[in-house]
Order: C-alpha cells, then sequence, then structure tokens
C-alpha cells in the first residue's frame, strides 16, 4: 500500500534534515583530524623529512625483492597515500614487477595515520589497526614477490634530481592550502548525499532490502550480515571518504564486537575497491594485481579470525568444563 502525501513528506524532509545533520557533524569531525595530518605531511614533505625516512624500510626491502629505493616510494605512500606514491613513481624508473609490488603494499598500507584513527573511532584500537595493515602490506607484498618470481635489482631505480628538494615556502603552502580545500569539498559531495540517502533508507525501511541484497558477497567475505552497509561504504569511498558514515553507524547503532573486529581487519587490507586501484591503471600495472591480491588477503584474513574465535571459545568451554569436573 502507497503512503498518502502527507505522511510521505514530513518523513522525507526529516530523513534530509537529520542525514545533513549528520553529514556536516561528520565532515567537521574528519576535518578536524585531517588537516593537522595532512598540513605536518606537507611540511614533512617540503622539507625533505620524509625522504630521510626511508631507513625504516630499506632493511626490508630486500625480504620483498624490491630496491633499497623503493622504500622511499613506501614511505611516500604511508604519509601521504596512493597519490603520493603515484606522484613519486612518476619521476622514479621501476621495473613493472617492483611497481606491481609496491602498488600492492601501498594499497593496503596507505595514508595509515588518519585511516587508522578513523578505524579507532568505529571500533577498533588504532594502534592495533596500523600494526594489523603495515604487518598484512609486508606479508601480501613478500607472497606476491615469491608468486612472481621477483628479484632484488640495486639498479633499477633512478631518483629524479628535483624529488625531495626543497622549495619556496609560500607557494607550497598556497598548494596545500588549495589541496585541502579541494579534497575538503570532495568529501563534503560525497558525505553529505550519503547521510542524507542513509537516513532516508533508514526511515522508509530500504536499509534491510540493500543489506539483503548485499548479504551473499558479506557472507563470503566471512562477515556478518549486519556490517553489510559499512563494508560497503568502506568499499565503494574508503576509510577516508567514508569515514564520517562509519563512525556514524557505529556509534548509533549496536554491533557486535567480534563482527566489528572481523569488519576492520577486512576493510583495514581491502577499501576503496574502486578509486585508488584505478590511480595505478596509467602506470600499465595489470588489473589483477591491483584487485585480486587485496581481496583474498582479506578474505583469508576473515576466515582465519573466525577459526581463532572459535578455538578459543572451545578452549576455554572446555577448561571451564575441567574445572567444573574437578571441584
Amino acid at each position: 500500500m502507497t503512503q498518502s502525501p502527507e505522511l510521505f513528506s514530513p518523513r522525507l524532509w526529516d530523513g534530509i534534515k537529520s542525514g545533513m545533520e549528520k553529514g556536516w557533524s561528520g565532515l567537521i569531525w574528519l576535518l578536524k583530524i585531517l588537516v593537522p595530518i595532512s598540513f605536518l605531511t606537507a611540511l614533512l614533505v617540503h622539507f625533505g623529512v620524509i625522504y630521510r625516512l626511508d631507513f625504516l624500510l630499506t632493511p626490508a626491502m630486500n625480504w620483498l625483492g624490491l630496491p633499497p629505493s623503493a622504500a622511499l616510494v613506501l614511505v611516500i605512500g604511508l604519509f601521504t597515500g596512493i597519490y603520493g606514491t603515484v606522484a613519486a613513481l612518476s619521476v622514479m624508473v621501476f621495473s613493472m614487477d617492483h611497481m606491481i609490488l609496491m602498488a600492492v603494499f601501498t594499497l593496503i598500507s596507505h595514508n595509515l595515520i588518519q585511516e587508522s584513527i578513523v578505524q579507532g573511532n568505529s571500533g577498533i584500537n588504532p594502534f592495533v589497526a596500523a600494526a594489523f595493515r603495515l604487518i598484512m602490506a609486508f606479508v601480501v607484498t613478500f607472497v606476491c614477490a615469491k608468486i612472481m618470481g621477483v628479484t632484488q635489482d640495486l639498479g633499477s631505480a633512478v631518483v629524479m634530481d628535483s624529488l625531495g628538494k626543497t622549495g619556496p615556502f609560500v607557494p607550497m603552502l598556497q598548494n596545500w592550502g588549495m589541496g585541502t580545500a579541494k579534497l575538503a569539498l570532495q568529501i563534503f559531495c560525497i558525505i553529505m548525499p550519503l547521510m542524507v540517502l542513509l537516513e532516508l533508507a533508514k526511515i522508509f525501511n530500504i536499509i534491510q532490502m540493500i543489506t539483503r541484497l548485499f548479504s551473499p558477497v558479506v557472507t563470503f567475505l566471512g562477515l556478518d550480515r549486519s556490517c553489510g552497509m559499512l563494508w560497503l561504504t568502506a568499499a565503494v569511498f574508503g576509510l577516508a571518504y567514508g569515514s564520517a558514515v562509519i563512525v556514524e553507524e557505529t556509534r548509533a547503532n549496536q554491533y557486535d564486537k567480534e563482527a566489528l573486529t572481523k569488519l576492520h581487519l577486512s576493510i583495514g587490507v581491502n577499501h576503496a575497491m574502486i578509486e585508488d586501484p584505478i590511480l595505478f591503471l596509467p602506470l600499465g600495472i595489470p588489473p589483477f594485481w591491483l584487485w585480486i591480491p587485496r581481496l583474498i588477503a582479506a578474505i583469508g584474513v576473515t576466515y582465519l579470525f573466525s577459526a581463532f574465535s572459535f578455538a578459543r571459545r572451545l578452549y576455554a568451554k572446555r577448561a571451564c568444563h575441567k574445572k567444573i569436573r574437578n571441584n
């Protein structure tokens, strides 16, 4: 039965108003994280500090089958995200195999600080989230290197002279301001309509239909069906653009702690499945390596976590039974 306009219009406007309020609140919350972290990163890049941090990863490059100069690209990705990695690769010369491995690593561990804070505000310890993503980046990249048979080539990369060279401060500040404002506008244009649609979906009971629609995919990934909307938001928009929605939803609804932990482990490895991999395509990297390794790793992580949780519960149950029997 269709609803009368008298009942439909107030609910429609209530949903729009509520969604815009939540979207604005989420945007302000995100900017409090985005602006200082991006400004600090811009300073690190401008003064060349970030280019001196490659020693943190250089010892691991041989283990990953990468040349030492690849550490610079990975450090940039950890601090600045996918755009920084693509920018660095555009002025450095690597073999295709090495670029594939760096893309895999960065797709998992990019923008680590900001996105870990987002995860920390929506159900998981931020330090655990950051450490887990970093470990998974090394593990998945290592496995891919072994599958591909990549060997380290010490002379495979040449850094351009302009990379990491300090320029005028004011133009850098202007570029940072314009870039941050553009990013904030992009996030605003995503968050506001998304939050409005989400509120309308709740009011008109569409959210259940969407959750059911994606429930087979969510189940296949080893996740709880109640987390379907959160997973979809992270998969499509990522942890940065989708942060306001993810944080708001986890605060407004009671999610099972174990289900939420599995979700964060999964989306920590595999999120932003559309935009981020596409950015690497102009470099000629095969699509298979941009999408499949992360997806397989995310599925493996959730099933391993479920198996570990089941074993832990079984052990606790047996220990309790044994204790009762002995008494």
